[in-house]
C-alpha cells in the first residue's frame, strides 16, 4: 500500500498533545449528530463512533480510498479507487456507484425534531460496478470529457485501464452500463490522470508517471484493434511527474515534477503553427531548476491553469509558488475569462516569463486552484495546514491567509465552487479538505482584511480570527481524522457544490449536503 502522501514528512512534536478543557466539554456535549459506521466487516475491527454530518456513505473499500472522480454529465455517478488491503502485495480495486439514492437531510437541526434524541439516518450506497485488474493500488481515476463516455483508472502497477460508460436515455445514473474496454502499460507507476476538456479532442486522457514521462491517449471504441491510442509521449522530466493540468481550451498541457521542472506541452501543434514553441519543438514553456529564479528545492507538486489560459501556477516544497505566463492560442476564450485576465499579463510575448514568486506558507503546496472567471483569485493549500488566497488582478497580492484552516494538518485539496446556487457568491466560495478528516467551505468575501494586515494584528497581540471572521460558512465531519489514517484524500463537488463526496484515508466515502 502506498503512503497517502509520499513526499510528506511527519511532524516533529516534542511536547505531548493535551486536550484543552473547552474541547473536552465540547466533545462530551456533542451527541445528537453521532452515527455509528459499521461496514459489516467481521475481521475484528473496532466499531468507531464519529461525529457524522453525512447523508450517505459507501464502505466497500478494505483500505484507504486514494482517488475519486465524478461523471461530467451525471454528477451523482461517482468512481473511487484504492487498495484492497495494507499488505505489500494487496491489489488495487475501485467502485462505481450512484449517490442519488442519498436522501437530503432535515432543514432544521435535531433539537427541532419531535424526538431530539433520535439518531440522524444515513443511506448506505451500493456499487454499480467494481474496477478490477490492477495488481497494485489505484491512485488515479478520470471520466473523459466532455460527455463521460469512458472511465480511466491508473495504478501503481503502471496500468491504464479503460472502461466504457453508458447511461440510458432516461438519465438514470443507477442504470449505467460499465464494461472493460482495454488497457495500456507503458510506465512503472501512474501518478495522475487528467482528461482533456476540449470537445474538439474528445475522450483524451493525459497521465504522469513515476519515471518522469508524460503520455497522452485518445480512446476510440470503434477501433477494435487499438481502442486506446497513444497520441503523444514526452520524456523531459528527470524525476517523477507529480501533477498535470490542461488549459481550458485543451490545447496545452502543463506538467511538473520532483526535479522542479515545469513543461507546458503543445499537444496538438497549435503553438507550432504560430511559431510559439521553444527550442525543443515540444513545449511553449520549459523552466527548470537551472534557472535560479524558478528553482524550488525539494520539487514541485501542484499545478493549475487560469480560466483565461494565460497563466500557469505551480506549487512546491517549502511553500513556494511560481506564476508563469502562457501564450493565448485560440480566440474562443469566454469573455468573462478574458476580463479576469486583465489584471495579469496575458500577452503571448510574456509566455514563459515568471510573473510572480509567492511565499506566504511554510511547507509544501499540495493543491492550487484558480477561481472561475471573471474572478481573479488563486488559492493554495499547504502541508502547514493553511490556505492562502492571492489576487491576480492586484499583482498576486495576498488577499487572505487562513492559518490553521485544517488545524495544522496537511491541506490536501482546494477547489472553488464553479456555479453556486447564489450567483453573487460565484468566484468566492472555496472548498478545502485535509488530513484532519474535515471538509470546510469558505466565503472569501467575509473577513477580507489583507493577509499582511492580519499578520500585523496578530503580532501586536490582537485577538485570533474566529471561524465567522475567517469566512468559514460550513464544515463537514465524519472521517476519523487527526492524521491517523482518517484524513480526507480528495473530494468532488460538481458544478454547484450542493453535494460534496469525499475519499477517506479510513476507507470510507461520505456524501455531505451543503
Amino acid at each position: 500500500m502506498p503512503p497517502s502522501d509520499p513526499h510528506h514528512h511527519p511532524d516533529d512534536d516534542s511536547e505531548p498533545e493535551m486536550l484543552a478543557e473547552d474541547d473536552a466539554l465540547e466533545e462530551i456535549e456533542d451527541g445528537e449528530g453521532d452515527i455509528a459506521m459499521d461496514s459489516d466487516n467481521e475481521d475484528g475491527q473496532e466499531e468507531i463512533t464519529l461525529h457524522n454530518d453525512s447523508i450517505a456513505y459507501f464502505d466497500q473499500h478494505k483500505d484507504s480510498v486514494f482517488t475519486i472522480a465524478q461523471h461530467p454529465k451525471y454528477p451523482s455517478l461517482i468512481a473511487t479507487g484504492g487498495s484492497e488491503g495494507d499488505s505489500d502485495d494487496a491489489p488495487g480495486k475501485g467502485y462505481v456507484f450512484d449517490t442519488s439514492a442519498a436522501q437530503s437531510g432535515p432543514v432544521l437541526p435535531p433539537s427541532y425534531n419531535s424526538d431530539p434524541t433520535a439518531a440522524q439516518t444515513t443511506t448506505q450506497l451500493e456499487p454499480i460496478f467494481a474496477i478490477e485488474g490492477h495488481t497494485d493500488s489505484i491512485n488515479a481515476l478520470a471520466f473523459t470529457q466532455p460527455n463521460g463516455e469512458f472511465l480511466a483508472s491508473g495504478g501503481m502497477d503502471g496500468r491504464l485501464r479503460v472502461y466504457s460508460v453508458a447511461v440510458p436515455g432516461s438519465g438514470s445514473a443507477s442504470a449505467a452500463k460499465i464494461a472493460f474496454l482495454a488497457e495500456s502499460q507503458e510506465v512503472p507507476e501512474i501518478n495522475w490522470l487528467a482528461p482533456c476538456p476540449s470537445a474538439t479532442y474528445p475522450n483524451t486522457i493525459a497521465l504522469g508517471a513515476s519515471d518522469g514521462s508524460v503520455w497522452v491517449y485518445t480512446i476510440d471504441a470503434s477501433d477494435a484493434s487499438n481502442p486506446v491510442q497513444i497520441i503523444q509521449s514526452y520524456f523531459l522530466h528527470m524525476e517523477p511527474c507529480t501533477a498535470g493540468a490542461w488549459s481550458p481550451d485543451g490545447q496545452l498541457l502543463a506538467t511538473v515534477a520532483e526535479d522542479s521542472s515545469l513543461y507546458v506541452w503543445d499537444v496538438w501543434g497549435a503553438a507550432a503553427a504560430k511559431s510559439l514553441v521553444t527550442e525543443n519543438g515540444q513545449t511553449v514553456v520549459a523552466l527548470t531548476a537551472a534557472d535560479q529564479r524558478f528553482a524550488v528545492e525539494g520539487g514541485l507538486y501542484s499545478v493549475a491553469v487560469s480560466p483565461s489560459g494565460t497563466l500557469v501556477a505551480v506549487g512546491g516544497a517549502g511553500g513556494f509558488i511560481k506564476v508563469v505566463g502562457l501564450p493565448r492560442l485560440s480566440d474562443d476564450t469566454p469573455a468573462a475569462a478574458q476580463r479576469g485576465a486583465r489584471g495579469a499579463e496575458a500577452s503571448s510575448t510574456h509566455a514563459g516569463t515568471i510573473l510572480a514568486s509567492l511565499h506566504a506558507q511554510s511547507d509544501s503546496i499540495e493543491s492550487l486552484a484558480f477561481a472561475p472567471a471573471p474572478a481573479t483569485l488563486l488559492a493554495a493549500g499547504s502541508v502547514d495546514g493553511s490556505v492562502a488566497v492571492y489576487d491576480a488582478a492586484r499583482g498576486f497580492s495576498a488577499r487572505r491567509h487562513l492559518r490553521g484552516a485544517h488545524d495544522d494538518f496537511s491541506v490536501v485539496r482546494v477547489e472553488f465552487v464553479r456555479s453556486p446556487p447564489q450567483s453573487a457568491a460565484a468566484g468566492w466560495l472555496l472548498t478545502s479538505c485535509g488530513m484532519d478528516g474535515v471538509v470546510r467551505r469558505w466565503d472569501l468575501r467575509v473577513g477580507s482584511a489583507p493577509a499582511a494586515h492580519q499578520q500585523q494584528q496578530q503580532q501586536q497581540g490582537g485577538a485570533p480570527s474566529t471561524p465567522a471572521s475567517s469566512g468559514l460558512v460550513k464544515e463537514w465531519r465524519g472521517h476519523r481524522g487527526d492524521g491517523e489514517g482518517g484524513g480526507v484524500l480528495g473530494f468532488v463537488q460538481g458544478e454547484t457544490g450542493e453535494r460534496v463526496v469525499t475519499a477517506g484515508d479510513d476507507g470510507l466515502v461520505l456524501v455531505f449536503e451543503a
